[in-house]
Protein backbone atom coordinates (compact mmCIF):
# COMPACT_ATOMS: atom_id res chain seq x y z
CA UNK A 1 0.00 0.00 0.00
CA UNK A 2 1.17 3.54 -0.67
CA UNK A 3 2.21 5.54 1.61
CA UNK A 4 -0.27 8.30 2.71
CA UNK A 5 0.65 11.90 1.06
CA UNK A 6 1.24 14.30 3.97
CA UNK A 7 -1.82 17.22 4.00
CA UNK A 8 0.29 21.02 4.17
CA UNK A 9 -2.46 23.17 6.44
CA UNK A 10 -2.07 26.75 6.42
CA UNK A 11 1.14 27.38 5.03
CA UNK A 12 2.86 30.77 5.45
CA UNK A 13 -0.97 31.47 6.67
CA UNK A 14 -1.57 33.61 10.02
CA UNK A 15 -1.25 31.71 13.38
CA UNK A 16 -5.14 32.61 13.81
CA UNK A 17 -6.14 31.18 10.51
CA UNK A 18 -5.14 27.49 11.62
CA UNK A 19 -8.50 27.01 13.29
CA UNK A 20 -10.77 27.79 10.32
CA UNK A 21 -9.13 25.25 8.44
CA UNK A 22 -8.29 22.83 10.61
CA UNK A 23 -12.04 22.68 10.71
CA UNK A 24 -11.98 22.61 7.06
CA UNK A 25 -9.94 19.23 7.17
CA UNK A 26 -11.92 17.80 10.26
CA UNK A 27 -14.72 18.28 7.87
CA UNK A 28 -13.31 16.54 4.66
CA UNK A 29 -12.67 13.13 6.17
CA UNK A 30 -14.82 10.84 8.43
CA UNK A 31 -14.76 9.40 11.84
CA UNK A 32 -11.63 7.08 12.16
CA UNK A 33 -9.37 8.41 9.18
CA UNK A 34 -6.04 8.55 9.88
CA UNK A 35 -3.94 11.65 8.36
CA UNK A 36 -0.61 12.93 7.75
CA UNK A 37 -0.20 16.56 8.62
CA UNK A 38 2.18 19.26 8.28
CA UNK A 39 0.82 22.40 10.17
CA UNK A 40 3.26 25.47 8.52
CA UNK A 41 2.02 28.45 9.71
CA UNK A 42 3.81 31.88 9.62
CA UNK A 43 6.27 31.90 12.08
CA UNK A 44 5.17 33.60 15.53
CA UNK A 45 6.33 34.08 19.19
CA UNK A 46 3.10 32.17 20.08
CA UNK A 47 3.89 29.64 17.61
CA UNK A 48 5.26 26.45 19.28
CA UNK A 49 4.92 22.56 19.44
CA UNK A 50 2.38 23.25 22.59
CA UNK A 51 -0.10 24.97 20.32
CA UNK A 52 0.56 23.34 17.52
CA UNK A 53 -0.70 20.14 19.61
CA UNK A 54 -3.54 22.32 20.83
CA UNK A 55 -4.92 23.17 17.64
CA UNK A 56 -4.68 19.73 16.57
CA UNK A 57 -6.62 18.38 19.67
CA UNK A 58 -9.18 21.16 19.33
CA UNK A 59 -9.81 20.85 15.78
CA UNK A 60 -11.10 17.62 16.66
CA UNK A 61 -8.12 15.42 16.15
CA UNK A 62 -6.40 12.55 18.00
CA UNK A 63 -2.88 12.86 17.90
CA UNK A 64 -0.81 10.30 17.58
CA UNK A 65 3.06 9.47 19.30
CA UNK A 66 4.29 10.25 16.28
CA UNK A 67 4.08 14.15 16.58
CA UNK A 68 7.05 15.95 16.03
CA UNK A 69 7.75 19.78 15.99
CA UNK A 70 10.78 20.83 13.67
CA UNK A 71 11.49 24.59 11.95
CA UNK A 72 8.51 26.28 12.94
CA UNK A 73 6.42 23.37 11.25
CA UNK A 74 4.32 20.46 12.94
CA UNK A 75 4.27 17.17 11.36
CA UNK A 76 1.65 14.71 12.76
CA UNK A 77 0.10 11.12 12.07
CA UNK A 78 -3.52 12.26 13.65
CA UNK A 79 -7.08 10.34 13.76
CA UNK A 80 -10.30 12.46 13.11
CA UNK A 81 -12.80 11.57 16.17
CA UNK A 82 -16.58 12.24 16.26
CA UNK A 83 -16.40 15.95 17.82
CA UNK A 84 -17.04 19.17 16.70
CA UNK A 85 -13.78 21.76 15.80
CA UNK A 86 -13.25 24.57 17.77
CA UNK A 87 -14.79 27.92 15.72
CA UNK A 88 -12.19 30.61 16.88
CA UNK A 89 -10.30 32.86 15.06
CA UNK A 90 -8.84 36.63 14.31
CA UNK A 91 -11.39 39.70 16.56
CA UNK A 92 -12.47 36.83 18.98
CA UNK A 93 -14.07 38.88 21.67
CA UNK A 94 -16.29 36.57 23.21
CA UNK A 95 -15.08 33.07 23.72
CA UNK A 96 -18.71 30.52 24.67
CA UNK A 97 -16.85 27.58 26.62
CA UNK A 98 -18.85 24.51 26.99
CA UNK A 99 -18.65 20.82 28.96
CA UNK A 100 -18.25 18.62 25.53
CA UNK A 101 -20.04 17.89 22.26
CA UNK A 102 -23.09 16.06 21.68
CA UNK A 103 -23.44 13.03 19.08
CA UNK A 104 -26.22 15.69 17.27
CA UNK A 105 -23.55 18.87 17.53
CA UNK A 106 -20.70 16.99 16.20
CA UNK A 107 -22.74 15.31 13.09
CA UNK A 108 -24.20 18.72 12.31
CA UNK A 109 -20.71 20.83 13.18
CA UNK A 110 -23.28 23.51 14.97
CA UNK A 111 -22.66 23.87 18.75
CA UNK A 112 -25.74 23.65 21.27
CA UNK A 113 -27.51 22.11 17.67
CA UNK A 114 -29.66 20.30 19.39
CA UNK A 115 -33.60 20.90 19.33
CA UNK A 116 -34.69 21.84 22.46
CA UNK A 117 -31.25 23.64 23.32
CA UNK A 118 -31.54 26.91 24.17
CA UNK A 119 -28.35 28.69 23.61
CA UNK A 120 -29.37 30.04 20.30
CA UNK A 121 -32.75 31.35 21.10
CA UNK A 122 -31.12 32.76 24.11
CA UNK A 123 -28.10 34.45 22.01
CA UNK A 124 -30.20 35.69 19.36
CA UNK A 125 -32.71 37.30 21.88
CA UNK A 126 -29.66 38.78 23.30
CA UNK A 127 -28.17 40.32 20.68
CA UNK A 128 -25.18 38.39 21.32
CA UNK A 129 -25.66 36.90 17.79
CA UNK A 130 -27.49 37.40 14.48
CA UNK A 131 -27.88 34.67 12.64
CA UNK A 132 -29.68 31.21 14.12
CA UNK A 133 -27.08 27.97 14.61
CA UNK A 134 -24.18 29.34 12.51
CA UNK A 135 -20.62 29.50 14.43
CA UNK A 136 -18.85 30.54 11.59
CA UNK A 137 -21.02 33.45 11.00
CA UNK A 138 -20.93 34.59 15.23
CA UNK A 139 -17.53 34.75 14.81
CA UNK A 140 -17.03 36.75 11.43
CA UNK A 141 -19.72 39.03 12.24
CA UNK A 142 -19.53 39.57 16.28
CA UNK A 143 -16.35 38.27 17.52
CA UNK A 144 -18.22 34.84 19.20
CA UNK A 145 -16.08 31.75 19.14
CA UNK A 146 -16.52 28.58 20.36
CA UNK A 147 -14.98 25.67 22.37
CA UNK A 148 -15.41 22.57 24.83
CA UNK A 149 -13.78 21.74 27.81
CA UNK A 150 -13.39 18.00 26.15
CA UNK A 151 -13.57 17.38 22.22
CA UNK A 152 -14.48 13.73 22.88
CA UNK A 153 -18.37 13.57 21.74
CA UNK A 154 -20.36 11.78 24.66
CA UNK A 155 -24.41 11.82 25.18
CA UNK A 156 -24.36 12.83 28.62
CA UNK A 157 -21.58 15.24 29.78
CA UNK A 158 -21.11 13.09 33.26
CA UNK A 159 -19.56 10.29 31.10
CA UNK A 160 -16.71 12.47 30.94
CA UNK A 161 -13.77 11.87 33.62
CA UNK A 162 -12.46 14.69 36.15
CA UNK A 163 -9.10 14.16 34.90
CA UNK A 164 -10.48 15.27 30.91
CA UNK A 165 -11.93 18.10 32.35
CA UNK A 166 -9.25 19.07 34.35
CA UNK A 167 -6.81 18.46 30.83
CA UNK A 168 -9.23 20.36 29.54
CA UNK A 169 -9.47 23.28 31.02
CA UNK A 170 -5.51 23.49 31.04
CA UNK A 171 -6.04 23.57 27.04
CA UNK A 172 -8.98 26.25 26.90
CA UNK A 173 -6.83 28.43 29.56
CA UNK A 174 -4.16 28.41 26.90
CA UNK A 175 -6.11 29.33 23.96
CA UNK A 176 -7.74 32.18 26.00
CA UNK A 177 -4.36 33.52 27.24
CA UNK A 178 -3.57 33.70 23.16
CA UNK A 179 -6.63 34.94 21.97
CA UNK A 180 -7.44 37.66 24.41
CA UNK A 181 -10.81 37.40 24.27
CA UNK A 182 -13.01 40.17 26.62
CA UNK A 183 -15.10 37.83 27.91
CA UNK A 184 -14.71 33.35 28.19
CA UNK A 185 -17.90 32.29 29.20
CA UNK A 186 -18.13 29.06 30.37
CA UNK A 187 -21.90 27.43 30.37
CA UNK A 188 -22.61 24.75 32.54
CA UNK A 189 -21.80 25.40 35.87
CA UNK A 190 -20.58 21.58 37.42
CA UNK A 191 -17.26 22.00 35.74
CA UNK A 192 -16.29 25.11 37.01
CA UNK A 193 -17.33 24.42 40.14
CA UNK A 194 -15.28 21.28 40.29
CA UNK A 195 -12.08 22.47 39.04
CA UNK A 196 -12.01 26.20 39.93
CA UNK A 197 -14.43 27.31 43.21
CA UNK A 198 -16.54 24.63 44.09
CA UNK A 199 -19.19 27.17 46.00
CA UNK A 200 -19.26 29.51 42.59
CA UNK A 201 -22.27 31.16 41.46
CA UNK A 202 -24.18 31.98 37.84
CA UNK A 203 -22.22 35.98 37.01
CA UNK A 204 -19.23 37.57 36.77
CA UNK A 205 -16.45 35.49 38.55
CA UNK A 206 -13.94 36.41 41.18
CA UNK A 207 -10.72 35.08 39.19
CA UNK A 208 -9.68 35.93 35.58
CA UNK A 209 -7.70 33.93 33.14
CA UNK A 210 -5.02 35.46 31.80
CA UNK A 211 -6.32 38.49 32.85
CA UNK A 212 -9.66 37.99 30.86
CA UNK A 213 -12.92 38.62 32.65
CA UNK A 214 -14.70 34.92 33.37
CA UNK A 215 -18.62 34.61 33.15
CA UNK A 216 -20.38 31.85 34.46
CA UNK A 217 -23.71 30.75 33.22
CA UNK A 218 -25.89 27.55 33.80
CA UNK A 219 -26.16 25.07 31.29
CA UNK A 220 -28.85 25.66 27.99
CA UNK A 221 -29.38 22.24 27.51
CA UNK A 222 -33.99 21.54 27.59
CA UNK A 223 -33.27 19.25 30.30
CA UNK A 224 -31.88 22.03 32.40
CA UNK A 225 -35.46 22.91 34.03
CA UNK A 226 -34.11 24.93 36.75
CA UNK A 227 -33.16 27.70 34.08
CA UNK A 228 -35.83 29.50 31.72
CA UNK A 229 -35.55 30.92 28.70
CA UNK A 230 -35.42 34.63 30.05
CA UNK A 231 -32.62 33.94 32.57
CA UNK A 232 -30.59 32.62 29.97
CA UNK A 233 -31.20 35.72 27.80
CA UNK A 234 -30.55 38.10 30.76
CA UNK A 235 -26.82 35.86 31.32
CA UNK A 236 -26.16 36.25 27.48
CA UNK A 237 -26.82 40.09 27.91
CA UNK A 238 -24.77 39.91 30.48
CA UNK A 239 -22.18 38.62 28.28
CA UNK A 240 -22.67 40.99 25.35
CA UNK A 241 -22.02 43.99 27.49
CA UNK A 242 -18.77 42.40 29.54
CA UNK A 243 -17.39 41.96 25.92
CA UNK A 244 -18.85 45.17 23.96
CA UNK A 245 -16.39 47.16 27.10
CA UNK A 246 -13.80 48.78 25.08
CA UNK A 247 -13.48 46.21 22.54
CA UNK A 248 -10.87 47.21 19.73
CA UNK A 249 -10.67 44.99 16.88
CA UNK A 250 -7.56 43.99 15.84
Amino acid sequence: MPAKKRLVIAAGRPLAQVPRALASLHAAHSVGEELLVKLSPKPSSRWGRERAEDLLIGAGFEVQSSFLFRGQSAFAKVVRIESLPDAVGRGLKTLIVGLNPSPYSASSAIPYGRPGNRFWPAALGAGLVSKDRDPWHALSQHGVGFTDLVRRTTRRADEVSIEEFRTGFDRVERLIEWLKPKTACFVGLAAWRALVQRDAVAGIQPVRIGGVRVYLMPHTSGLNASARLEDLKGHMRNVRDLSERGFTRK
